[in-house]
């Protein structure tokens, strides 16, 4: 019995294994097609932008930027072809030209027809007579006179003539006196000069030749008198000595050392399909493996977040293709790198830098090997250290110390290590003043990429952690409203910040993205503060009042309606108005239901649900929880202890978990445990009080 063989996962299986192999599984956010289509498209530009040149033919012309550096193989002696152009280019007016057989029977034609026209004229016709020729009287008598015997001799003698002077050769240049002199001496046997039958001979072939010619140039001999010409003086050479340097990297190619590389081969003149193939396939591969790395790092990454990492990597590939090895690797890989790790991640930037230094164009010997070892170093550090930093000044220090800091391990590495160690740079020599300006220059596009990394926050939907340290400013007009017209929702969202913090330090999870969240979460309770017990006065409740259960379970749901309508007004990035909604989930209005159900025992649970969504991240889990604790956390005596606390907490969380609520936001057992500690220590801090100092009464 024959064995089946193992059928293979589709690639698209393969992705979702990939991406699922998390523990706990996170929940993808998927992309639209035409998301998928934009994002296609950049990697196809990026791909044809890295290899085009490989079907470039010839791959190298006068002018281009060398490359790379070209030492001769051998002697040699190359002729040069710009000199030689130059001097084919002051012969170009010599030419050889042959009679044109076809053009002189042409011009036979128009003579004979003259002399047909003649014979045939009566005296009559004399008065009208034949344009061009201005018959005189003596050459009209003469026709009139002539016997046939005569008129057949002069016939003759015309068209001798008219064959000897189309064997040498007729030009349309020659002036109309001139052709007729000619004319009149090839018809010396007719008589004297001014004889009539001599004078209208020749009008009738200088009329018939006027402006025409029957020549035509011959390239092949024309070609040859060239030639000939040329090699009457020496042709311009040029002398190639073993070992000499043919090309510098980095100089523009001149017409002679263009015709020193073809002389030795190095200039490809056939497209190279097979080598554009793969350097094709590389890069659309490396574009493929950023994106997954992007996605695997975060899930709920938007499509415009992987679009502005493929753009950024067009534009160096565009800028690396325009300066070709002019490109200084860190002015083109640390900006970008600094813009992602701000906005999207350390992961993201360092697969940046890998897709970047994988599709770089030049040859990579002699320093540039070096170069972009050193901008990738540099580069890494940048991405590890812009996310952790959480202010624009600590952001611009970078852009100060990293780029001086790798140009003078750069200068070290080649002027004390390389240079001593490896006689092949041994002629390589770095100006420090030019170091110098390369690091300012980095340093400027640097502090420009800091300026427009807010205009890109707002395009591209990036939160950095200087953002999210200005929004947490409890100065910032929306919260300064919450804590003026609802203090006491601004108070419960102040202790929440303070469990939540410290619940996502304790895991690891995004300390400023749950603080700035949590400040912001329940701004809808702006609508109407009074509604919510935190902000009631004098023990009056509105719910109460109006004995409606439905119309107080909307106007719980509009607190979010009303805060994601608030945060589009006020402009909250999207990761922070992810808390608004997903904080309260579709959890249940327990109490209202209840009061309900005490009406109508068949109430829809759903009706007295949050529309959700449920927690997608993390933080917004963990705030969830907070949120839940808070109050009955707040709610336990002085007298309670640890154990106490530690019940109250886990029998929300787990009320949490058994409704749902927790299983897309990622967060494990482990971490909820950690969390569930996290609470209680804060709880211990928030129940504590000072002694009681006895009172003295002043004499």
């Amino acid at each position: 019995m024959k064995k089946s063989l193992a059928k293979l996962p589709s690639p698209k299986k393969i992705w979702r294994i990939w991406l699922g192999s998390q523990s706990p599984r996170r929940p993808i956010l998927r992309w639209s097609a035409t998301d998928k289509l934009g994002l296609l498209m950049v990697c196809l530009l990026v791909a044809i932008f890295s290899s085009y040149k490989l079907l470039a033919v010839p791959d190298l012309k006068p002018g281009d930027i060398a490359q790379f550096n070209e030492i001769a193989p051998r002697d040699a002696t190359v002729i040069d072809t710009k000199a030689l152009k130059e001097k084919k280019q002051g012969l170009k007016e010599s030419f050889v030209q042959v009679i044109d057989k076809n053009q002189s029977n042409n011009l036979e034609k128009i003579v004979f027809q003259k002399i047909k026209e003649i014979r045939t004229l009566k005296d009559s016709d004399f008065e009208v007579g034949i344009k061009g020729l201005n018959i005189t009287t003596s050459e009209k008598i003469w026709l009139l006179n002539v016997s046939d015997n005569e008129w057949e001799k002069w016939n003759e003698e015309i068209k001798n003539a008219s064959k000897k002077m189309l064997s040498q050769g007729i030009i349309d240049t020659l002036a109309f006196d001139q052709l007729n002199e000619a004319s009149s001496l090839q018809l010396i046997d007719l008589g004297k000069r001014g004889s009539p039958n001599r004078s209208l001979g020749a009008k009738i072939l200088s009329t018939s030749f006027y402006q025409k010619s029957n020549l035509k140039v011959d390239e092949l001999k024309t070609n040859l008198l060239l030639e000939n010409l040329i090699n009457q003086d020496d042709i311009n050479t040029i002398k190639v000595k073993e070992g000499s340097i043919i090309l510098k990297k980095g100089e523009k190619i001149t017409s002679q050392e263009f015709d020193i590389l073809e002389h030795f081969n190095k200039v490809s003149r056939s497209p190279r399909p097979l080598k554009w193939l793969i350097t094709f396939s590389e890069s659309m591969g490396s574009c493929g493996l950023l994106l997954m790395i992007m996605r695997r790092e975060k899930p709920r990454l938007k499509a415009r977040h992987g679009l502005l990492s493929l753009t950024l990597l067009f534009v160096v590939q565009l800028t690396k293709n325009w300066l070709g090895p002019l490109a200084s690797p860190m002015q083109l890989i640390l900006p970008p790198t600094l813009l992602l790790s701000q906005g999207i991640g350390t992961t993201t930037s360092l697969a940046w830098i890998a897709a970047a230094s994988l599709m770089w164009p030049s040859s990579l010997n002699g320093s540039s090997e070096v170069r972009l070892i050193i901008a990738c170093v540099a580069g890494s550090l940048v991405a590890f250290l812009g996310r952790r930093m959480r202010s624009r000044a600590q952001v611009l220090q970078i852009a100060l110390f990293i780029p001086f800091g790798a140009l003078l391990g750069q200068w070290f590495i080649f002027n004390q290590l390389i240079k001593t160690e490896n006689s092949q740079f041994s002629s390589i020599f770095f100006d420090p003043s030019y170091l110098f300006n390369e690091a300012f220059i980095i340093s400027a596009i640097l502090m420009v990429t800091i300026l427009i990394i807010p205009i890109l926050e707002n395009t591209f939907g990036l939160l950095t952690r200087a953002r999210l340290m200005e929004l947490a400013d409890q100065e910032r007009p929306l919260l300064r409203r919450l804590s003026r017209e609802a203090p006491g929702t601004f108070e419960h969202t102040l202790t929440i910040l303070s469990l939540a913090e410290e619940g996502a330090r304790v895991i690891g999870a995004d300390v400023d993205l749950i603080r700035t969240g949590a400040l912001y979460h329940d701004v809808g309770k702006l609508h109407a503060p009074n509604w919510f017990i935190e902000n009631q006065k004098d023990g009056i409740n509105p719910h109460e009042e109006i004995k409606n259960p439905y119309k107080s379970a909307d106007i719980l749901q509009a607190h979010v309606d009303e805060g994601l309508k608030l945060a589009r007004r006020y402009r909250l990035p999207s990761p922070i108005a992810d808390f608004i909604p997903e904080h309260q989930g579709t959890l249940k209005m327990g109490y209202f239901l209840h009061k309900a159900r005490e009406s109508d025992p068949s109430a829809p649970e759903k009706r007295f649900r949050y529309k959700g969504p449920i927690p997608h991240s993390k933080e917004t889990g963990i705030l969830m929880l907070a949120d839940g604790c808070e109050a009955a956390l707040r709610a336990l005596d002085a007298s309670s202890s640890d154990k106490d606390a530690c019940k109250t907490v886990r029998k929300i969380i787990q009320s949490r978990q058994i409704d749902g609520q927790l299983k897309e936001s990622s967060l494990t057992r482990a971490e909820i445990e950690l969390i569930l500690r996290a609470f209680v220590s804060v709880w211990r801090r928030m129940r504590h009080r000072r002694l009681k100092y006895p009172s003295f009464n002043s004499r």
